[in-house]
């Protein structure tokens, strides 16, 4: 034994000691199931997390690349030119190094392995006796020799040369590899030589610690289903950690295997290949750190970096919570400081707030930090912190954090945190004038310009053609769900496999969780939607034949479809969708949008079709009509263009009109109707302003600012009929003066009856003379 092998024994002794006090050893055997207990771990090539597919090659054991080939037939098929397919699959070569069969000599009848010139060693003695002639010449002197009995073969499946001696178990070629390998127990010897160049975890070299670790790691990413661990991944994690001279992964804490891992030049070759290994590796830390500590918000308090997936903050839709994601005070230099935020940061975990948002209020306590190191470096409690502090930090927020909202969120998140401090009595150094205020906050630029896009840039989005030119039709069918459903582009990406609802008359309705509200909704759809939500469904299957909880599971690091498509991977798809279809503004310049702008054109469109503005809002799944009021507000023009279409007139039987491009058009527009619908009249509206009093009392069919319209003819037509009675009365009665109003009275109402007849093309009644 060396004194590096004796080293390396202690240490590993050592490391059993030390996991073994603290318990770890014990869960570990308890924890690996038999099938990972095992040196050389062979995976399935159809396991989606830890197999590789196998090379299209029939006969070849080894994992396939690219082109569903091994890397050795991959090169074999760039060498011959990248013939199609099945043209190179019907005559892929010869077997690959490994498991050639090796030359037997060429003497008739010997099966012994050849050493030079084609000739076994025995023959190649007597051919150098012979003075080295011809091997032609030498072998036609050569009798043919038959051993009785024979000689045994290779113990090697695939080796059918004679062994050179019987204490032997292996031909030439084979005893002196078994010999350099170490002369191991002959049938290890064949298993790992059956196994040359596929896809493998070799454990042996690892110390039992060490080795029981990896195991317990592979199992638990192959029990999460999620990532994959392919064989190369997993053994350059235990050669980095061989490399680094550890009997055991608990010798470093995750921290610093992090720091350790974050220090690798990831720029050159060999630390570019790391990367992979080294997450695996990371994953087999917090796997045994779990197992060691359990979980949950007590077990990460203490560390100044939280794992989020192990204190159980819930996720949004548009964010997923993954194995590296941190909650990282560290950054935090003021240590009173950082321990203040923790204590602050469990409170609002705990309160059930997203993952978002306890990012959020993390980055603006650091931010605050950041500046306070800066203007105090040698500040050592919250007493220091007060409005004179707070009114310098307001002003240098802006030249460090771009935008009003985020700008925002940076003094919400401190005030907040200050106001808790206080609520709860942590400390009694916080200064009483240490506030934040309203005031202090930026304040949001309001803009009443609508987010709906013009039907110029909808109508290239919503062409077959363009439709057609998605790469993924799961994608498209996203497209489809917003333009004609409105949903939020994360609730679409994370809508459930079983989505469609049926009413009693077979009407399809989509039915998804509203992530903003807290709360389940639907939204009627047409046949053409459901018949894709169907075929997308049937795709799924077909992938996850153990079902998806997802109607649209995410590609890649989704190996049991419990993730879902993100958002963000659906925005930059969405971008280059655009750029593809050279969709093209109205001006002729790229179109760029949001996918929240069609929920806005979504509601645009109907509140244009005349549907109520109360079925929008349901639609739509609002709490309130003041949210759908932003949608709401095109509604005005639509009934402004109903109302210029439709025919108006006044007393003098003049068509009332607007004039669109004038510059009083929005404010007329907006005093008219404000009028009609405070001062209705029951026949007719009145244009005069409220603000001024009517000096013609009740005589709005001689007054000048009255307006009526065809929807007033029937009423128009019956004062008419009740005029002509009262003038008959009145001239038979002599009353001059009433005649002489109603006459007036009459005269208006055949202008503005005629015109409206007129123009309308309705039938005069025969009363109309």
């Amino acid at each position: 034994m060396t004194g590096t092998q004796a080293r390396q024994r202690q240490r590993a002794a050592a490391s059993v000691a030390a996991i073994g006090s603290t318990g770890v050893l014990e869960k570990l055997l308890v924890a690996v199931r038999p099938e990972f207990r095992t040196e050389v771990y062979v995976a399935d090539p159809a396991d989606p997390v830890l197999g590789v597919p196998a090379c299209a090659v029939s006969d070849c054991r080894r994992g396939a690349t690219a082109h569903c080939l091994c890397a050795a037939h991959g090169k074999r098929w760039q060498a011959a030119g990248r013939p199609p397919m099945a043209e190179f699959l019907g005559d892929p070569g010869g077997p690959l190094a490994g498991h050639r069969r090796l030359q037997p000599c060429v003497a008739q009848g010997c099966r012994f392995g050849a050493v030079g010139q084609g000739l076994c060693t025995r023959h190649h003695e007597r051919w150098t006796r012979a003075g080295r002639p011809e091997v032609a010449v030498f072998l036609a002197t050569v009798n043919a020799r038959h051993h009785s009995p024979e000689p045994a073969c290779c113990l090697l499946p695939h080796c059918d040369l004679w062994v050179e001696s019987d204490r032997q178990a292996f031909c030439r070629s084979h005893a002196k590899r078994w010999r350099h390998a170490g002369r191991p127990d002959p049938a290890e010897y064949v298993a790992s030589c059956d196994l040359y160049g596929a896809d493998v975890v070799d454990l042996r070299p690892l110390p039992t610690p060490l080795r029981l670790e990896f195991q317990y790691a592979m199992q638990c990413r192959h029990d999460e289903r999620t990532v994959t661990a392919r064989p190369q991944i997993v053994r350059r994690a235990t050669r980095f950690a061989l490399e680094s001279g550890v009997s055991s992964l608990l010798d470093h804490s995750y921290d610093q295997w992090r720091a350790i891992v974050d220090a690798l030049p990831t720029g050159s070759h060999r630390g570019g290949r790391r990367v992979s290994g080294n997450s695996f590796l990371l994953f087999a830390v917090a796997c045994l750190e779990t197992l060691r500590d359990g979980t949950g918000l007590d077990v990460e308090y203490p560390r100044d970096t939280w794992r989020v997936h192990r204190i159980g903050v819930k996720s949004s839709p548009s964010r997923t919570v993954g194995d590296r994601a941190m909650l990282r005070f560290d950054r935090i230099s003021q240590p009173w400081l950082r321990d203040l935020a923790k204590r602050w940061l469990r409170l609002r975990i705990t309160s059930g707030l997203s993952i978002t948002k306890i990012f959020s209020d993390l980055q603006a306590i650091t931010l605050f930090a950041e500046f306070f190191a800066q203007l105090r470096p040698a500040a050592l409690a919250l007493a220091e912190v007060n409005r004179d502090v707070l009114e310098r930090y307001i002003a240098w927020v802006p030249s460090h954090v771009s935008g009003p909202r985020a700008q925002t969120n940076v003094l919400s998140g401190l005030s907040l945190f200050l106001q808790g401090i206080r609520q709860h009595r942590w400390t009694t150094d916080l200064p009483t004038d240490a506030l934040l205020f309203p005031s202090d906050v930026p304040k949001r630029a309001v803009t009443r310009i609508s987010r709906f896009l013009a039907e110029h840039v909808m109508a290239q989005i919503e062409q077959p053609a363009n439709l057609d030119r998605w790469p993924d039709p799961a994608h498209r069918l996203v497209t489809a769900i917003l333009v004609h459903g409105g949903l939020r582009v994360g609730d679409a990406c994370g809508l459930p496999f079983d989505c469609i609802i049926r009413d009693g008359n077979g009407a399809p309705y989509l039915r998804y969780v509203n992530h903003k509200m807290n709360r389940d909704a639907a939204v009627p759809i047409d046949d053409v939607v459901a018949a894709q939500i169907f075929a997308q469904q049937q795709r799924v299957l077909a992938r996850w034949l153990g079902g998806c909880p997802h109607l649209f599971p995410r590609q890649r690091g989704n190996a049991n479809g419990s993730k879902h498509l993100s958002p963000s991977t659906y925005r930059r798809m969405l971008d280059r969708w655009l750029t593809t279809c050279e969709v093209q503004d109205e001006h002729g310049r790229p179109a760029h949008l949001t996918p929240h702008q069609w929920r806005h054109t979504f509601a645009t469109r109907l509140i244009n079709r005349d549907v109520p503005q109360e079925v929008v809002q349901l639609l739509l799944d609002h709490s309130s009509p003041h949210m759908t009021s932003h949608y709401a507000k095109i509604s005005n023009a639509t009934v402004r263009r109903k109302w210029e279409q439709a025919v108006k007139v006044n007393i003098r039987g003049e068509h009332v009109t607007l004039a669109p491009d004038g510059p009083l058009a929005q404010a007329q527009w907006a005093n008219l109707r404000f009028g009609i619908a405070t001062q209705t009249l029951p026949n007719g509206y009145c244009g005069l302003p409220v603000q001024k009093s009517c000096p013609h009392a009740n005589a709005c069919l001689t007054c000048p600012v009255f307006v009526t319209g065809a929807e007033f003819l029937p009423q128009l037509r019956e004062q008419r009929v009740r005029t002509l009675t009262l003038l008959d009365n009145a001239a038979q009665s002599g009353h001059a003066r009433v005649t002489e109003m109603n006459q007036q009275v009459l005269t208006n109402l055949n202008r503005m009856i005629d015109e409206i007849e007129t123009t309308t093309g309705q039938e005069q009644t025969p009363d109309a003379g």
